[in-house]
């Protein structure tokens, strides 16, 4: 599994690299960041994995949050995949809009030509990139968190239930919690997956909570700004809440006066995120 690296950089006593290599999942080349903290230097490290929000890449999570000095200090591996196969031959919304398409993968396997020729994000973060860090780096992917903000919230809490044995901790900042009601979930899932109603189910973290039950993975923690202009209309948080509680998975759902949508809502309360894994994890 030949790895590029694109450029790797000293940071708080550990190493924030970018890479890149050619994908079997997408069938394009995929990029991702992977900070290493100090601990390697003793061994394997547990490892947090990151999905982004819409728009995103492999990058944003490593410039714009600030998790290094709380990951040096903890012991943990932060990874972040691309949101998306990107290429010339990859399709994208012919209208050129922003929520679907390229920086737009739902961290779904799309079923539907022409997305599933290379949209298989799914995959790739389940399956083919944990192999991938382990074998190159001193990561430790049996001891896996998984986070994401809003799309990658979204995939946070799906992937989670979809893979429970995978994953030991798990949490989201303003996740899409109910694309089966918002309208980012009506234009991706139909798109990506057709237009029976119970393959988006398969893609849903409330319709999974309340089908599968709790997901063994003890409290989520999902964090939730007030001033967030997405949280009305694409966000449904209490459609979580109400199948958590129906269910009785426990769930720590955080909301918080004056945040937004953006990084300056995700750096503020990162650390708690961090802590929350380590504490499974370490």
């Amino acid at each position: 599994m030949p790895l590029t690296t694109r450029s790797e950089h000293r940071s708080f006593g550990g190493v924030q690299g970018f890479y890149e290599h050619a994908s079997t999942s997408t069938g394009t080349p995929m990029r991702f960041s992977l900070y290493l903290p100090p601990q390697v230097q003793q061994g394997r490290v547990p490892v947090v994995l990151w999905l982004s929000g819409l728009t995103c890449t492999e990058e944003t999570f490593a410039i714009k949050a600030g998790g290094q000095r709380v990951a040096a200090q903890l012991g943990l591996a932060l990874l972040a995949p691309d949101t998306s196969p990107r290429g010339p031959e990859v399709a994208t919304d012919p209208a050129g809009s922003w929520d679907l398409g390229l920086g737009a993968g739902f961290w779904l396997d799309a079923t539907q030509a022409p997305w599933r020729a290379h949209y298989q994000m799914a995959r790739y973060v389940l399956d083919e990139l944990p192999a991938l860090v382990e074998a190159h780096f001193p990561v430790d992917t049996s001891r896996t968190g998984i986070c994401g903000h809003s799309m990658g919230g979204h995939g946070a809490l799906v992937l989670a239930q979809r893979r429970p044995k995978q994953f030991r901790s798990v949490s989201a900042f303003a996740p899409i919690c109910h694309p089966l009601d918002c309208p980012w979930g009506h234009k991706a899932l139909p798109a990506y997956l057709g237009d029976d109603r119970a393959a988006w189910e398969a893609w849903d973290a409330t319709a999974l909570l309340r089908a599968k039950g709790p997901s063994g993975h003890g409290a989520w923690l999902v964090d939730q700004g007030l001033a967030d202009g997405f949280l009305a209309t694409q966000l449904r948080p209490e459609a979580l809440e109400a199948a958590a509680s129906a269910v009785d998975q426990p769930l720590h759902l955080r909301r918080h006066a004056g945040y937004d949508h953006g990084y300056y809502f995700i750096a503020s309360f990162l650390e708690d995120h961090l802590r929350h894994h380590a504490a499974a994890l370490t």
